[in-house]
């Protein structure tokens, strides 16, 4: 019998069943799900609008091939333009983030005619060869990945990235950064330094390309997260949270892209399910304004979560937030799944990642924090 390869260690959780945000294991166990999945459930597990729209898709029709029109594809588009301001955009749909972050590095370069990357320490952009070269972590960089055009630098210093210009500055190709890291533990870019990154990548004819996989998509109270810096990236790269669980990716290029055809590609990108999935999940996010509600309860998480001890330190914007805890409390986590059946993510041995649906209520933020409450001042 073949063997299923092991992705990550798994615990000894079934989960069968999800609704709203909540999911139940094989055993009935219910569980508030304040990870949703690494960000991806964006609007709850099982909302019936969405469940609605890809039944009514595949009653039509599932896949076919992008060498014909697909006018779903443009019906995306245009309500992501709305959603998310960026009306001049071009948008092209693919797979995952890390085929997001692949296609927004080879334009850059194909644009610029340029080669080198400033990426950033704890820097997370996927799992595919470029994306693997341009994230800050040994574990998953083989020695294929390594390429010697990628400068790494310090997250948040000003000083490091002009010196990285004055020396590299008619090199670079592109500045790939997270609004928030998400891998790295929750760091949030400074305001200061995102507007230093768009001055010199505009003084320069650098790209700047933000990963917005995590921190994007209404996580943060806003539709992207480098936005709350009053700047407009060049590309952005988007997936998790876009399809509810469904599988799509997709990069936002700016008007002074003219892209010729064949210079970017896919098979399953933007087929006819992914397409319903996304619509459905942008007329969730604006019909029920939950950017608003993302940007109240999240506020409300981090003003109760950082009134607590023995915590170190509470970082993130929106429901996108980071627990950095004491090295002893690191167990907390997995006393908080096993014990009180609450999902969370960690990041690091001691930081603990909340990542919720963007419709959690005030009753599930509340209950998070009463469970949380008990279990910190149990140790």
């Amino acid at each position: 019998m073949m063997k299923l390869y092991d992705v990550y260690p798994l615990n000894p959780i079934e989960i069968v069943k999800g609704q709203g945000s909540y999911v139940w294991d094989k055993n009935g166990q219910s569980y508030l799900d304040f990870y949703g999945g690494h960000a991806v459930i964006s609007i709850g597990h099982t909302h019936p609008h969405y469940v609605k729209r890809l039944k009514e898709q595949l009653d039509q029709i599932g896949f076919y091939s992008n060498s014909i029109e697909i006018p779903l594809q443009q019906q995306v588009a245009t309500l992501l333009g709305e959603v998310s301001g960026l009306q001049d955009y071009q948008l092209f749909l693919c797979n995952s983030g890390a085929e997001a972050n692949e296609n927004a590095l080879k334009i850059a370069s194909f644009h610029n005619g340029r080669k080198k990357i400033i990426a950033f320490s704890k820097a997370f952009h996927g799992r595919t060869s470029l994306a693997v070269a341009a994230t800050d972590n040994p574990k998953i960089s083989a020695p294929i990945n390594e390429i010697n055009h990628l400068v790494f630098l310090p997250f948040n210093d000003e000083e490091a990235l002009e010196q990285a210009f004055l020396a590299y500055g008619n090199e670079v190709a592109a500045v790939i950064i997270e609004g928030i890291q998400g891998v790295g533990g929750i760091q949030v870019a400074t305001t200061s330094f995102l507007q230093k990154i768009r001055k010199l990548t505009t003084t320069y004819g650098a790209i700047f390309i933000a990963d917005e996989i995590q921190c994007g998509y209404g996580r943060t109270g806003s539709f992207y997260a480098v936005n709350d810096a009053g700047v407009e990236a060049d590309i952005y790269t988007m997936a998790k949270g876009m399809g509810n669980g469904f599988p799509l990716g997709a990069i936002a290029l700016s008007p002074v892209f003219i892209p010729w055809h064949g210079q970017l590609g896919t098979t399953f990108g933007g087929n006819h399910l992914a397409c319903a999935a996304a619509l459905a999940v942008l007329e969730i996010i604006q019909q029920d304004q939950l950017l608003l509600q993302a940007k109240e309860i999240g506020n409300y998480l981090l003003t109760e979560l950082s009134k607590l001890n023995p915590i170190q330190e509470v970082r993130g914007k929106g429901l996108m937030i980071g627990i950095d805890l004491a090295p002893e409390l690191k167990e907390l986590r997995s006393d908080l799944l096993f014990k009180d059946h609450i999902f969370t993510g960690n990041a690091n041995p001691n930081v603990i990642r909340l990542l919720p649906a963007l419709t959690i209520t005030k009753q599930e933020a509340d209950l998070f924090l009463e469970k949380f409450t008990k279990r910190l001042h149990q140790y």
